[in-house]
């Protein structure tokens, strides 16, 4: 399904639907062109899925600032993959609609599959691990919904595309700042977006488009006042002993020397009050760490092997659903 929104004679209700998922593509178009607010969900990897509600005007703009940034042209042929029950299938048809782009549109899977040549998509990691022979049709892609491993970079390499990590929240209408991948180390935010610190080393985010200053738990290190490095998350922090430990430091440290994918989290202990464990994902084998590579106090003192990490269904690894598994 094609819809060309940089044909002003386009109309919605010329589209021939025969799927569920090009319906809830249709239904949501219907919802934004016709309002001024739209509603969205959270993904709930942070805890409970909510429904919040996003002022149209700021979807706009939202969408005109990732134009700029990205320098989408109308008439460009933008792919839609993902589900627009979350924020970001619906900024990818808002981002259509804005820029006058022509949208192809398919049914949400974790395999990607197209034919022709695309200037702009948008996808999750997972999605872009598993669909590797598709991202040679692709020119820009933004990956979104969960961190972009190592391992997924360096494959990346491989392709003649732009790949860019984003970050983001449905809070903040999806992206904020995005980086170049396998070029640059830091986020760089889209123009008018401010950025500061609260007393956690927390982020907080001033878009043009609320008011109010948007403060997340993500730590974060700011380089320049429109530049900063994800650190991880703040409600993530194990407390051992009395040693606070950022588990996304550490996991750093150890992905060069995990194929799978894993996580580092506290379970509860007596003494400690938590212990530092380890959770690799998969099927139990030997793993040959460098010794010394941690220093003793943020060495794992456990490791666990589950079959199937819980995530959400952009594929967030849930890791207290995973804690939940080991009782």
């Amino acid at each position: 399904m094609i819809l060309d929104f940089s044909n002003p004679d386009f109309k919605i209700s010329q589209v021939e639907i025969t799927e569920t998922w090009q319906k809830q593509i249709t239904d949501f178009i219907n919802e934004y062109l016709n309002n001024d607010f739209v509603k969205a969900h959270t993904s709930g990897s942070t805890g409970v899925p909510k429904e919040i509600i996003l002022p149209k005007k700021a979807m706009q703009q939202s969408a005109r600032l990732t134009g700029k940034f990205l320098d989408l042209k109308k008439g460009s042929f933008a792919l839609l993959c993902l589900p627009v029950q979350y924020i970001a299938g619906k900024m990818m048809i808002v981002r259509a609609i804005e820029l006058g782009l022509k949208l192809i549109c398919i049914e949400p899977k974790s395999v990607v599959k197209i034919s022709q040549k695309v200037d702009f998509s948008a996808l999750t990691p997972m999605q872009s691990e598993k669909s590797l022979e598709s991202l040679v049709l692709m020119n820009k892609v933004i990956l979104g919904g969960s961190p972009v491993s190592d391992t997924l970079e360096n494959k990346l390499k491989n392709i003649d595309s732009i790949f860019y990590e984003t970050y983001g929240m449905t809070e903040t209408i999806t992206h904020i700042a995005l980086r170049k991948l396998n070029s640059e180390t830091c986020f760089t935010t889209l123009d008018e977006v401010g950025i500061s610190l609260d007393d956690r080393n927390c982020l907080k985010i001033k878009t043009p488009y609320f008011e109010q200053e948007i403060i997340t738990n993500d730590v974060v290190e700011i380089l320049k006042n429109n530049q900063f490095r994800w650190l991880g998350r703040v409600d993530n922090i194990i407390n051992s002993g009395g040693i606070k430990i950022n588990p996304e430091e550490i996991e750093n440290i150890l992905k060069p020397y995990i194929n799978s994918a894993f996580v580092v989290l506290g379970k509860e202990d007596k003494l400690l009050g938590e212990k530092l464990i380890l959770v690799i994902e998969g099927k139990e084998k030997t793993l040959n760490l460098p010794k010394n590579i941690l220093p003793k106090n943020k060495t794992p003192k456990e490791i666990y092997f589950v079959a199937e990490f819980p995530r959400t269904q952009s594929g967030k690894v849930k890791r207290k659903e995973i804690l939940a598994l080991l009782k």
